[in-house]
């Protein structure tokens, strides 16, 4: 989930880049926040769509390089949303619960952490704002939709062929080549 803060702080000048989940489980940009779930889940899943039969979560885990307890419980909320299969004995371990061409990344988010962008925890259709800020729900809404382009065309059998479409890379790109031309500062 992509938490949008409308509550006027300025939170988002305080968070920074970091390698590994901050302490509050999320991956910290000054744009947006991925919960590691999520991030795991998509990296457990990518796994699963190039095996060739089910796939232990200890083999993802060294695979990806996840903590194997945090992974059991992600792979139990994939199972119970039927992302995910899981197969028992000694040649069990995990599958996807669809071919991984018909996942997108919006499915294990919403799987995972819900809607693609909440503001409050409250639905974008509900929100009302007054005065000047009346127009900022049509931003949140634009939010949401630009999320959607995204994560609604990717899937992991994108992700996991190296195949991302083209205008998802030009985004990249975009991103890539507007954080370069920042001042080291404010990357």
């Amino acid at each position: 989930m992509v938490r949008i803060n409308a509550c006027g702080s300025d939170e988002s000048s305080q968070t920074r880049r970091v390698r590994a989940p901050a302490h509050d489980g999320f991956w910290h940009t000054r744009e947006m926040r991925i919960s590691a779930k999520v991030d795991y889940a998509i990296r457990a899943m990518s796994e699963m769509a190039v095996a060739d039969g089910p796939v232990t979560a200890q083999q993802i885990a060294a695979a990806q390089d996840l903590p194997l307890r945090y992974l059991l419980g992600i792979l139990g909320d994939l199972r119970r949303t039927r992302l995910v299969q899981s197969q028992r004995g000694p040649e069990g371990g995990f599958t996807l619960g669809r071919p991984a061409d018909q996942i997108t990344l919006a499915d294990v988010f919403r799987a995972i952490d819900g809607p693609l962008a909440e503001v409050h925890d409250l639905s974008l259709t509900t929100l009302e704002y007054r005065g000047p800020a009346t127009e900022l729900r049509t931003v949140w809404m634009a939010v949401r939709a630009s999320l959607r382009r995204v994560l609604e065309t990717v899937t992991l059998a994108d992700v996991a062929a190296g195949a991302i479409p083209d205008h998802v890379i030009s985004l990249a790109e975009e991103y890539e080549t507007a954080v370069a031309d920042r001042p080291p500062s404010s990357r």
